[in-house]
């Protein structure tokens, strides 16, 4: 089946009505506030948050390395992208219950559980990422590619700062377990609905790249390393700068152990992470057609710089929502830039495997929250700042190497 103009709007249509609902939802299951706050108030400290941080960010994102042999083998892959959204809808209801739970007793290994639930809703997405960048790839005419990605961050922006005040109503609403399990359980119920995207795509071309088996997949990233100059820059870009969007968890740890933040503090660093998604999106869509990426990933590298040099002047809790703005910003221009460059430097076949490769890529944003949790226990918070600015600093060379010309 042809990709027509009629199909393709059809598809643009199905991403954007996934991406609305996915916004509303996110605010529910925050990675940088709402989720590391629930794990601290269940008893969690500096490891733990740097575990959760590697499994939400840098091993979801390793284990495509995985994923992506198998996933390339199948010609069609709206079902795996199916596969992978409602297993990230079950880890969310479960974490829901599992915090009612919580009001009749305090489990020894209610934290274990949480990671075992954390952890399947991270691979839900790395899973279903794979299947979904393939599918987009092929699935919308391509002069509509960076408008469709500008849209949907500028969408996704608006529903999450609506959204972000209920989040917040919620959260102030009753004391903790309670509080968060309503936000775990609208969560689920908002990504279920944006699931029914997913099954109203059309995908109408197969994919021909087959991959035997796990060797076979390391035997094709050595090939493309040496064809693809630009790919090993690409996963040393995503090495590097791919560490930015780690730091707020890390940011709503800080909050907590040094100003005692509450509830409607972590709602309010939301909201203000949330503007900063909406004004930076809506700046890109505007200048979609005339900006290139590699300004934006220039632009995002001074941001994230900043944007951690700044917390060394935070005086009192107020203060920290304006860190979170940056915070949004960098979070949208990363986002919009990963998959941008993805498509630019794969070709229509590889798109998969591609993806799989940026897993790969993936080493030190797996690692580093890892290491970043004993710093921060063992020597502080500045110490691992530092340590921040100077691996962002390293972006720099790469994104001179990739000269991205879209």
């Amino acid at each position: 089946m042809t990709l027509t103009t009629e199909i393709s709007n059809r598809n643009f249509i199905s991403f954007l009505w996934h991406a609305g609902f996915l916004a509303f939802a996110q605010v529910f299951m925050d990675v940088d506030t709402i989720i590391p706050a629930m794990l601290i108030e269940s008893g969690g400290g500096a490891i733990h948050i740097g575990i959760m941080t590697a499994i939400l960010l840098g091993g979801s994102s390793v284990t495509q390395l995985f994923f992506a042999p198998y996933i390339s083998n199948q010609s069609y892959k709206k079902k795996y992208l199916l596969l992978g959204i409602n297993s990230r809808i079950f880890s969310l209801l479960g974490l829901g219950l599992l915090l009612f739970y919580l009001q009749a007793r305090q489990p020894v290994y209610i934290i274990g559980v949480i990671f075992v639930l954390i952890t399947i809703f991270a691979l839900g997405g790395a899973f279903a990422n794979i299947g979904y960048t393939d599918i987009l790839g092929k699935s919308i005419v391509e002069e509509k590619r960076k408008s469709f990605l500008s849209f949907k961050q500028v969408i996704a922006g608006i529903v999450v700062l609506l959204s972000a005040f209920l989040a917040r109503k919620v959260l102030s609403s009753s004391s903790f377990p309670l509080n968060y399990a309503y936000t775990f359980i609208i969560g689920s119920a908002a990504l279920l609905i944006a699931s029914l995207g997913f099954w109203n795509l059309k995908e109408t071309e197969p994919s021909v790249l087959k991959i035997s088996g796990f060797k076979k997949f390391i035997q094709i990233l050595k090939s493309e390393l040496k064809t693809n100059p630009k790919l090993s820059y690409f996963l040393g870009f995503v090495n590097t700068q791919g560490i930015a969007i780690s730091f707020l968890p890390f940011l709503t740890l800080y909050a907590k152990k040094t100003f005692q933040t509450q509830s409607n503090d972590i709602a309010m660093f939301l909201v203000f992470k949330v503007l900063g998604i909406v004004l930076v999106s809506f700046l890109i869509l505007l200048w979609s057609k005339k900006i290139k990426y590699k300004w934006l990933l220039y632009g995002n590298v001074f941001l994230s710089l900043t944007m951690v040099l700044g917390t060394f002047f935070i005086s009192e809790a107020g203060h920290i929502k304006y860190i979170f703005i940056s915070g949004g910003i960098v979070y949208s221009i990363f986002s919009i830039t990963m998959n941008g460059v993805l498509l630019e430097v794969s070709g229509k076949e590889n798109r998969a495997i591609y993806t799989g490769f940026a897993g790969a890529g993936s080493v030190i944003p797996a690692i580093f929250p890892l290491t970043a949790g004993y710093l921060i226990k063992t020597f502080g918070f500045h110490n691992f700042f530092w340590l921040y600015i100077v691996i962002i600093s390293f972006s720099v060379f790469f994104i001179y190497k990739l000269d991205c010309k879209k």
